[in-house]
């Protein structure tokens, strides 16, 4: 699984961040990772440098084998909790489509065996 990260203008997007965020989008995303090719990570302070409430966004693009590419957006005090809570919500989007898929088999082989 590849992983890219993108910081605005107004964050510093040192090696230090870069490095930590990846780790933890790796550990949060281990149990699906072999269904993802790739994942992209946009982060911006929206207010720049005035202090504003719930303005760090945190932007994942995740492409998943065979699908097209999906993204969630979250926004938070820090960078640290929207990261979190884009990571959660990228989990239940993938974890949903997965079982959508997974339920769709499961129905074509009980279709196909009663059809015997």
């Amino acid at each position: 699984m590849n992983i890219q990260i993108n910081t605005g203008h107004n964050i510093q997007g040192n090696e230090v961040l870069i490095d930590k965020f990846s780790s933890t989008i790796k550990s949060a995303l281990s149990r699906i990772s072999e269904h993802i090719t790739s994942v992209e990570v946009h982060l911006k302070d929206e207010d720049g440098e005035k202090n504003g409430k719930n303005d760090k966004r945190c932007m994942i693009e995740a492409r998943l084998k065979g699908r097209q590419p999906i993204g969630v957006t979250d926004n938070a005090e820090t960078l640290n909790e929207a990261l979190d809570g884009a990571i959660d919500k990228l989990i239940n989007m993938i974890e949903s489509i997965l079982g959508r898929q997974r339920d769709q088999r499961n129905n074509k082989t009980n279709q196909t065996e009663s059809e015997m």
